[in-house]
């Protein structure tokens, strides 16, 4: 099965004792009949719901869940019909659309929820910014689901026109408003791009939470502005989430890259929707999700075409490429790749968003150097990897995934000593950074180095990454 929902027979949720737990929000006794009901583990309802089964048994105990969000992740999860989620309190979809339902984006309108209003976005939205700012346990309890990338996709190419965002608020929110925010979006990026994912993260949350939040709830504008205002803080919470992905916190990225495509969609921005698809393709193939992650290359392909964006098509494409590689098909990769190569050929960057500035020659490079890596071609990956050290030094922690790449490649040739004195250059960036994803490549090099662990340069790099990162992982 591709998915890990729960198979719940419909008349179950007809039972008054289901239906008195919803009523009660009682999360706790609904978890407990279900396990009842179905013989569902505590860590089949957690795979399901996207929670750790240690929170799933806290909430069993006795915890109370108050978080929209959570509630509405857990609906989702049970492929509860539209009476019980009334029930619950939540909004009702069109048809209970359960993942498996929704796995190809076919367009099938009557698979599809029906939409929430922007207003409900924004809220559901600020919810997140505001557990994570508190620290609430649940959100760091939450774990990755590529289920739960589905219908937010599915959302983003079958939903009808946006609504109007425009209120009557308190002030008025205007384009001196935007410009702070995407001036603070370029300064904690470039913070990230230099320090790693774990350096602002907090000054993020918290200035969504503190400043971005009564702009969109308590502000005055018209649609145009609510629509640009929208944009701004998608781009933003897309960066929270990119953050938040590369600290290793996945299920919480998960949330942030999902909103911010909900956002990105309401405001009808089809540049910064392919972006974030193809964030989530990246995350989701990373995490070895690797159909998934093709699916979401291909939404962010043909959304940057609709967008008019020739590089991001080339993005999407490589996203593609690196899936199918590390699925093993060299064949859809090295179409992937040519596509690629075309598409960044005939781009025009000269009108590129400011958040497109990354996706150069040097990155495209070390994304071919990861495919070649995954499929074992030493020699092509080497030269690449080579390649996308020509890179623009301000990307700190790109060089150091590219030294590891690199490194990683040249021990996998049959060049342990080559590979030690690359290694060790990565080693000296990586610890300058808070980066999990950047010590996750570090320590993968030395699990490739042990082999050669007997000779001096590789032993001394080896002891050099265990003083340097300790217990780091």
């Amino acid at each position: 099965m591709p998915f890990n929902h729960l198979r719940i027979p419909d008349d179950l949720w007809s039972r008054e004792d289901i239906r008195a737990a919803l009523a009660a929000r009682d999360v706790g006794t609904l978890f407990r009949l279900l396990s009842r009901h179905t013989g569902a583990s505590q860590t089949r309802i957690g795979a399901a719901v996207g929670l750790e089964q240690g929170y799933v048994s806290r909430i069993i105990a006795g915890r109370k869940v108050t978080s929209i969000d959570v509630l509405e992740r857990i609906a989702d999860g049970c492929g509860m019909p539209d009476e019980s989620r009334m029930t619950l309190g939540l909004a009702p979809r069109q048809r209970s659309c359960r993942p498996d339902m929704a796995h190809r984006w076919d367009g099938r309108q009557s698979d599809v929820p029906v939409n929430r209003s922007w207003r409900e976005d924004v809220r559901a939205a600020a919810q997140l910014w505001e557990g994570d700012v508190n620290r609430r346990e649940v959100l760091r309890q939450t774990v990755f689901s590529s289920a739960a990338y589905t219908l937010p996709a599915l959302r983003w190419f079958t939903a009808t026109n946006p609504q109007p965002v425009a209120q009557e608020g308190r002030r008025t929110v205007g384009q001196p408003d935007i410009d702070t925010i995407r001036v603070m979006t370029a300064t904690y990026r470039r913070l990230d791009n230099q320090f790693g994912g774990g350096h602002a993260c907090d000054k993020v949350t918290r200035y969504l939470h503190q400043e971005v939040t009564p702009l969109l709830t308590e502000g005055r504008y018209d649609p145009p502005t609510g629509r640009k205002l929208l944009t701004a803080v998608a781009e933003l919470t897309q960066l929270a989430g990119w953050q938040a992905y590369d600290m290793a916190e996945h299920g919480l990225a998960q949330r942030y890259l999902t909103h911010a495509l909900e956002l990105a969609r309401t405001a009808d921005d089809p540049g910064l929707g392919a972006e974030i698809l193809a964030a989530m393709s990246h995350q989701a193939t990373y995490l070895g999700h690797t159909a998934i992650g093709v699916d979401l290359a291909r939404a962010a392909r043909h959304t940057a075409h609709r967008a008019g964006i020739t590089v991001l098509t080339a993005e999407a494409l490589v996203m593609e490429a690196h899936a199918h590689a590390v699925a093993r098909d060299a064949s859809a990769c090295a179409t992937a790749l040519h596509q690629a190569e075309q598409a960044l050929d005939r781009a025009d960057r000269s009108g590129d968003p400011q958040w497109l500035g990354y996706f150069d020659e040097a990155y495209l490079s070390a994304k071919f150097g990861h495919c070649f890596t995954a499929l074992g071609q030493h020699r092509q990956a080497e030269r690449f990897a080579a390649r996308s050290l020509r890179m623009d030094e301000r990307y700190i922690r790109g060089k150091a995934f590219n030294l590891a790449l690199l490194a990683t490649i040249q021990v996998r040739h049959g060049e342990p000593d080559r590979a030690s004195v690359i290694g060790g250059q990565a080693l000296t960036l990586t610890t300058q950074l808070k980066s999990a994803r950047a010590v996750r490549y570090v320590r993968d090099l030395q699990t490739d180095l042990m082999a050669h662990r007997l000779r001096l340069t590789v032993r001394n790099l080896i002891n050099r990454i265990d003083a340097a990162l300790g217990q780091r992982r």
